[in-house]
């Protein structure tokens, strides 16, 4: 692959590697003698409008450097403008390409293992919110429509059910379609209460998992904040719900760890506190729950279709991928009551 550094960079390259283990845009770090900075390759079959991802990081970035450099405790990697003065280059195969700044000094992670790194994670989505709880979500645009809508999910599904089910003789198949069928009265619980005023959008990140969060190498405080492509209006109860499922998953048991959601939740809600609502805390519980269902009827429908979105190894992945996710969310439905008292207690 032809990598156009010389469109953000004038100085010699030393050194081009691959970067992290994200499964959308391409991302490599360059090396100069004096400085690093990341170049990728936006995936337009995901984002098929990626100048609208530019503008959005710009806003995000205008809107942070608004605030006090005091209350700021995460930095928004600063985007490279090419050598025509734009925050992308476009290159002759219609490939967008654009250069961050790179975060020295820190590490991903992709699983908690201290209480500290828990307590930080909370933190570090609580704050981001925090930040952008005033910012202008008219002014932002939705990159990913239809994004965490749960109800447009079951939608798609539906139309799949009645022909595709027939076909399938698999148990863990029939059981998945029974936990759906018994969950579908609590699909439009967060989309209604949208509706109806009692939540209202927020700029939220669209995809706070674990290695989206930058670790500094020496203190192990969040620093920074990264894969910023689905930064967009929506509900910030989908952002730390995913955040929870992502972080809570013991994927060996599929069960959810209580304690560590109560100290992931414990974080968050003491920065979310200055603009929380009494409706904010109280669909709080209902998004915990939702959301590892929403994963597990995509992984089902994807299935159903013939695995043509996700990834996998095997015809059978994305079934046991949904399975995994069913099983997740009874056992945070198991712990409903344990779950809702940690959020009576932080109001």
């Amino acid at each position: 692959m032809n990598l156009p550094t010389g469109q953000f960079c004038s100085e010699v390259i030393h050194d081009i590697s691959s970067l992290g283990n994200g499964l959308i845009n391409d991302t490599f770090l360059v090396t100069t003698e004096n400085t690093a900075f990341v170049l990728q390759r936006i995936n337009t079959q995901v984002f098929p409008k990626p100048v609208q991802i530019m503008e959005n990081l710009s806003l995000l970035t205008q809107h942070i450097k608004q605030k006090n450099s005091r209350e700021v405790k995460l930095i928004i990697p600063a985007f490279l403008k090419s050598s025509d003065h734009q925050p992308y280059y476009l290159d002759s195969n219609n490939y967008y390409w654009r250069a961050l700044e790179f975060v020295e000094n820190t590490v991903s992670k992709e699983k908690i293992t201290n209480k500290k790194q828990a307590e930080q994670v909370g933190f570090a989505v609580g704050h981001f919110h925090r930040l952008c709880s005033d910012a202008n979500c008219d002014l932002f645009a939705d990159t990913l429509p239809g994004f965490h809508i749960t109800p447009q999910y079951f939608k798609q599904y539906q139309t799949l059910e009645d022909y595709q089910l027939k076909c399938i003789q698999s148990k863990k198949a029939q059981q998945c379609e029974q936990f759906i069928a018994d969950f579908e009265p609590k699909i439009n619980t967060l989309e209604n209460a949208r509706k109806q005023g009692l939540l209202i959008e927020r700029l939220t990140h669209g995809d706070p998992k674990l290695n989206n969060f930058l670790f500094d190498t020496d203190t192990e405080q969040i620093v920074s904040l990264i894969d910023l492509d689905t930064v967009k209006p929506g509900l910030v109860h989908y952002d730390i719900a995913d955040c929870l499922r992502s972080c809570c998953h013991n994927i060996q048991t599929n069960s959810f760890n209580l304690k560590l959601c109560e100290t992931i939740l414990n974080s968050y809600l003491k920065q979310t506190a200055v603009f929380f609502t009494e409706h904010d805390y109280t669909f709080l519980y209902p998004a915990i729950e939702l959301i590892p269902f929403e994963l597990g009827l995509r992984f089902f429908t994807d299935y159903l279709q013939g695995n043509k979105y996700f990834k996998v190894d095997s015809a059978e992945q994305n079934l046991d991928r949904a399975w995994a996710q069913f099983q997740l969310c009874k056992s945070i439905q198991k712990q409903e009551r344990e779950i809702r008292q940690l959020i009576d207690q932080s109001r």
